[in-house]
């Protein structure tokens, strides 16, 4: 065989392995959704469509998962959408194939649908999936003492002007005399030891109440978002992961009168009386002490006590029970350093489980700004890029890119992910580049390209 004739072959073969790739992968992003949630009409179901029937040209669901892709393959911006997906006849037969539609809908059609929408329909499309997804084998091996859902609570910054963008925006003044506008949000998360960080639920952050004397905050949203989490999942048992900012009453209350186990970071600084009670009584009984070497050069010793006395701001009785973790490490040079844990809860803390409490709950906290906010935020998804000025265009696009955080933490843990790419791409980065690579040249009929849409993929 002459040289060329073997350049050829090799070239073949180098084709033939990017398109099962690029099978794979798309494989990957659809067969990821038909296997835990079904078909993208199913799962838009219930969002409203008042668009004018007789103008309609694009199908909502094809303009939702727009949104979606948008999102999972990380383009950055609405106006990627144009340069990169529409006019690509690759791209547009997926759609096509999908959803029965000649070409992509454009970044400004996505923004005028959006502003039509009704943000409570779009939040309820992730309830709905994320309800599905707790009963299924990748979140419910994932609970607390096999029972309890661990809930992360906690506000970020999403978006920021420096002029007043509505007459919602919260302001602050800054160092240099100006005033910053500025829209954050509240986010109940799922979160597990194996690196998940869902959005069960989100509540905006904006001054609504024009009779307010304050501007809303984090504490308010939290006994929104509360009551509304308990009302769209009251029979679930729920773990509440907070910080030190709602160690107090109110926040005590909401969790009793909802029924939730809790882990509440306590500070030196919050609650000085409950501190203070705390190191009086430690003296006391040696059974509330525990040390337990974790791993090679790593120690954790405990201390803890039941039933401390609180009354609050509003003179209402609490009985807490507070945990001390403090995790000393010996570096390879013989130098140690310690870090100290504390945490109000109403578990019952017994030597048994203090070490569950805090390695496998109290401390997964940090997840929701790992694995959640940062990730979101510097990991290619864009969520502090304006996607639209229009209030509620803004955030449908919010809990749009929410959607596609589920997906692609579902896409890039699963089994599958680990036999199609052994080896890993070196970042999750290149997941949603490989996918859209593959979203633009993989060229298909319907009928092979549907076949990747339906066969499940294999998660663990």
């Amino acid at each position: 065989m002459g040289n060329e004739q073997k350049g050829r072959k090799r070239e073949g073969e180098s084709e033939d392995q990017d398109q099962q790739e690029q099978k794979r992968i798309i494989n990957l992003f659809l067969g990821t959704v038909q296997r835990h949630f079904g078909k993208w009409k199913a799962i838009f179901e219930g969002v409203s469509d008042e668009r004018d029937v007789w103008k309609i040209h694009y199908p909502l669901e094809a303009i939702l998962f727009t949104g979606v892709l948008l999102f999972v393959c990380q383009l950055g911006a609405r106006r990627q959408i144009n340069h990169k997906l529409r006019g690509n006849r690759a791209a547009e037969k997926k759609y096509q194939a999908l959803f029965g539609v000649e070409d992509i809908p454009h970044g400004d059609t996505l923004d005028y649908c959006y502003q039509h929408l009704k943000v409570e329909e779009v939040q309820e499309v992730i309830c709905r999936m994320m309800e599905k997804l707790m009963v299924q084998e990748e979140l419910d091996k994932q609970r607390l003492f096999g029972v309890y859902f661990l809930i992360a609570m906690d506000g970020t910054g999403v978006l920021t002007y420096h002029e007043r963008h509505c007459e919602y925006c919260l302001t602050r003044k800054l160092n240099n005399g100006t005033t910053c506008y500025y829209h954050p949000v509240l986010e109940a998360k799922l979160v597990t030891s194996n690196g998940y960080a869902l959005s069960l639920m989100s509540e905006f952050i904006e001054n609504r109440d024009p009779q307010a004397d304050k501007q809303d905050c984090e504490l308010k949203a939290f006994y929104r978002l509360a009551d509304r989490l308990k009302q769209r999942f009251p029979r679930a048992d729920f773990c509440i992961l907070l910080d030190g900012l709602f160690a107090g009453g109110p926040t005590l209350a909401y969790c009793e009168r909802h029924n939730w186990k809790y882990m509440i970071t306590l500070t030196d600084k919050d609650l000085p009386t409950v501190n203070q009670e705390f190191e009086a009584l430690l003296s006391l009984p040696p059974e509330t002490h525990l040390e337990i070497p974790l791993k090679k050069g790593v120690n954790q010793t405990y201390r803890w006590i039941n039933s401390l006395d609180y009354s609050d701001s509003e003179d209402k009785s609490h009985l807490l029970n507070v945990l001390e973790c403090v995790e000393t490490t010996e570096d390879r040079y013989g130098h140690l350093s310690s870090t100290k844990f504390k945490w109000l809860t109403n578990f019952t803390l017994l030597s048994r489980n203090v070490s569950i409490l805090a390695n496998q709950a109290g401390r997964l906290r940090w997840k929701i700004e790992n694995e959640g906010f940062n990730f979101q935020k510097h990991g290619g998804f864009a969520l502090e890029h304006v996607f639209s000025h229009h209030e509620t265009a803004q955030k449908i696009f919010y809990l749009l890119l929410q959607l596609a955080i589920l997906i692609f933490q579902l896409m890039t843990k699963c089994s599958f992910f680990r036999q199609v790419f052994p080896k890993g791409l070196g970042s999750l980065k290149n997941v949603a580049y490989r996918l859209l690579e593959a979203w633009r040249n993989l060229r298909l009929d319907d009928q092979g390209f549907l076949a990747l849409t339906l066969i499940p993929v294999d998660s663990s």
